[in-house]
């Protein structure tokens, strides 16, 4: 009984404490812009766009980002392991144009003719690189990963970071937004890798704009495309 007593007034101090800080919360603020490389012409694809709270995106294929996040936040952005400066929210003048340039020249990063050769090694690398988000998991009830963790010794070892991101609600929404992109975008590039324009021309003898109106309207799922072989996805095409 003593056990139960105490978990109900930890969890009522913990509503009333996040309460309390959604209540001093600073109004939010949408933050969007391009990312270009050192020479200011080349978009970038990719690029991790984060929050010093732990909300995050990805920019778009034209370097475009969107990320909405509190006004006294800071936000920065990060490519190939090398991170930027954090720029307050604050700071920023126009929030909706904050165009900023990486110093990484194009000849630095990976060739295209290399990353279709090697699809497999380039998708274990985005993993690496965004490893935190892809594993991402909504928060629960769970016992602490550290050994001994036993504070007062009335806790039972209870992860109490994990409990409170239980009511982080709008940081979890962020996040499993930002994973279900991550997993999309994979398996839009494993359909791309495997349903390529040269396999689909050598197959059906079509040439553009015909080739490209094909492929759009019988882009296969990625379901189709994990299940058949080549073989298969070119009886698919032909048929």
């Amino acid at each position: 009984m003593a056990k139960r007593l105490y978990f109900l007034l930890l969890f009522f101090l913990l509503s009333e404490f996040i309460i309390a800080q959604q209540k001093t919360t600073s109004p939010f603020v949408t933050i969007s812009g391009t990312v270009y490389d050192i020479s200011a012409r080349r978009p970038l694809e990719a690029v991790a766009v984060i929050s010093t709270s732990g909300r995050g995106t990805l920019t778009d294929s034209t370097g475009r980002y969107s990320l909405t996040i509190r006004s006294d936040d800071s936000i920065y952005f990060k490519l190939l392991n090398k991170e930027t400066v954090k720029y307050p929210v604050d700071t920023i003048k126009n929030t909706s144009a904050f165009d900023i340039m990486i110093h990484v020249y194009a000849q630095s990063l990976p060739d295209v003719k290399v990353r279709n050769s090697n699809y497999r090694l380039d998708s274990i690398q985005n993993r690496k690189d965004y490893g935190k988000y892809f594993d991402f998991k909504k928060p629960g009830i769970r016992l602490s990963p550290n050994p001994g963790y036993n504070p007062g010794g009335v806790t039972v070892g209870l992860d109490l970071d994990e409990l409170i991101n239980m009511f982080r609600f709008k940081r979890n929404r962020s996040l499993e937004a930002l994973q279900r992109r991550l997993i999309q975008q994979e398996q839009d590039k494993y359909i791309d890798h495997r349903y390529s324009k040269q396999f689909v021309r050598k197959i059906t003898k079509l040439q553009s704009p015909e080739l490209e109106n094909f492929m759009r309207i019988y882009r296969p799922s990625f379901e189709m495309c994990q299940m058949f072989n080549d073989l298969e996805l070119g009886y698919y095409i032909e048929k």
